[in-house]
This record gives C-alpha cells, sequence and structure tokens, in this order.
C-alpha cells in the first residue's frame, strides 16, 4: 500500500546548483519534502539533499534525469510522487543556456536547448498532470525575459524559452480548474557561468534600472507567492530589476 505523507512536496528540476538549489533549500524550509532533480551533478545533489535531511529527516530525495531524454522522463515522473505519494508542485527549472550564432548551430544544439527549456518540461509536465491535480497543484515554468525580445546570438535559446511561455499559457488556459500553471522570467540573476568580462559587466548593470544584479532569492521569493496565490493562474512575472524594459 502506497504510504502517503502529509508535508506537501515540490518537485525542483535542475536543483543541484544556482537557482535550482535556492528553490530548493526555500521551499524545504517552508515545510516542503524536495525532490532535487539534477543531470549531471550527483555529488550537489547528493550534498544538498543530506544538509536538509540533517535539518528534517526523511525530507528531501535525489533523482538523476536527462530532459532530453523521453525515457528518463517517464521515469521520473513514475518516481517523484511515488516517493511520498503526492506531488504538490513542479518547478520546471532545468535549463542549457549558451550562444548559438546563427551559421554555427548545430542539430546538436537544437536538440540540447530545445530538449532542455521545452521538450523536457513540456513532457514531464504533461506526465505528472494527474498527480498535481490530485492535490489541485501547481506548475512554476523558469523562463526568461529574452522570451519576448531577442538577446545576440541565442536564437535557440530565445525560441525555446519563447515557447515555454506559450506553454505556460496554453496549459493554464485548459486545465486552470485542476492545476495552477505561472512562470517566472528572470533577468540577470547571477553571472553566467562562462567568463564575463568586466566591460560586460559594467555594460549589463548599465542597462538594468535598479543598477545591480538580482540574487536567487528574488527568484524563491517570487515562486513562493505563486504557489501561495490560489487564484494566480498564467501569469509570468519578469523578475529583472527593470531589464525588460531597456531591451
Amino acid at each position: 500500500m502506497k504510504e502517503t505523507n502529509p508535508a506537501p512536496v515540490a518537485l525542483i528540476t535542475g536543483a543541484a546548483q544556482r537557482i535550482g538549489e535556492r528553490l530548493a533549500r526555500t521551499l524545504h524550509a517552508r515545510g516542503f519534502n524536495v525532490i532535487i532533480h539534477y543531470h549531471s551533478s550527483a555529488e550537489n545533489a547528493a550534498r544538498i539533499a543530506a544538509e536538509l535531511n540533517a535539518e528534517r529527516p526523511g525530507s528531501a530525495q535525489t533523482i538523476a534525469a536527462a530532459m532530453e531524454d523521453q525515457a528518463a522522463l517517464q521515469q521520473l515522473a513514475e518516481v517523484a510522487p511515488a516517493q511520498w505519494g503526492r506531488l504538490d508542485v513542479l518547478i520546471n527549472n532545468a535549463s542549457s543556456y549558451y550562444p548559438t550564432p546563427w551559421g554555427e548551430a548545430t542539430l546538436a544544439d537544437w536538440d540540447n536547448l530545445m530538449g532542455s527549456n521545452l521538450k523536457g518540461p513540456f513532457f514531464l509536465t504533461q506526465m505528472l498532470l494527474p498527480a498535481l491535480s490530485e492535490q489541485r497543484g501547481c506548475v512554476i515554468n523558469m523562463i526568461d525575459i529574452f522570451a519576448q525580445r531577442p538577446t545576440r546570438d541565442f536564437p535557440v535559446y530565445c525560441m525555446a524559452k519563447a515557447a515555454l511561455a506559450m506553454m505556460t499559457k496554453s496549459l493554464a488556459f485548459d486545465r486552470g480548474h485542476q492545476v495552477r500553471v505561472n512562470g517566472i522570467a528572470p533577468g540577470v540573476i547571477l553571472w553566467p557561468e562562462r567568463p564575463t568580462s568586466d566591460a560586460e559587466k559594467t555594460d549589463t548593470l548599465a542597462r538594468i534600472p535598479a543598477g545591480q544584479i538580482g540574487d536567487p532569492d528574488d527568484i524563491a521569493r517570487t515562486a513562493l507567492f505563486l504557489i501561495d496565490s490560489p487564484y494566480v493562474n498564467g501569469q509570468i512575472i519578469a523578475v529583472d530589476g527593470g531589464l525588460s524594459l531597456n531591451t
């Protein structure tokens, strides 16, 4: 017999580092049991889960899956709700991000960027709709302010995020009576993992009306707002210090 747990459960994809890690820690502090999905960051995922379980035993689990791999997604969708017998929140956060200048993009780039930013979230969400509907839960898709306006040399990434934004609205429209679906569109929250010159940082900061980059806590607080707001559905909130006003 499936064991149930009264604590709400959240699955966060790409939760082993950066914004995903902060989302997992924030929801855990709110009382959620968390499922930490990762692709290649096994060591980080295990460390985070161990720290959370030290705070509250049996409250964090890790699951590995490649977002582009349909069989891996199917296994993730089967295992996640079974961990504690329920699923209340899905945050589609996992994302590949790198430039693909015109004339240089490859089919492998297309498959990777579309797979992690669109295909994976679409099919994972579709597979988990029954479990989420049972709890009248919610989905939060991590989009990007550049889903509306392109950024130079990132056509495939921007296309994928634009499609994810439409997925958010479409699912909210079709299934909002069962599952609320919203999105968060970050601006510059952390500097990219690729090398970023001082000149590039200065130029970026000059375009942000707030005069500074954000913090993962800005995203986590927005996620909590969306989780706690039962009449917010189909919305995409820019968390960007005003950068989208200046692009």
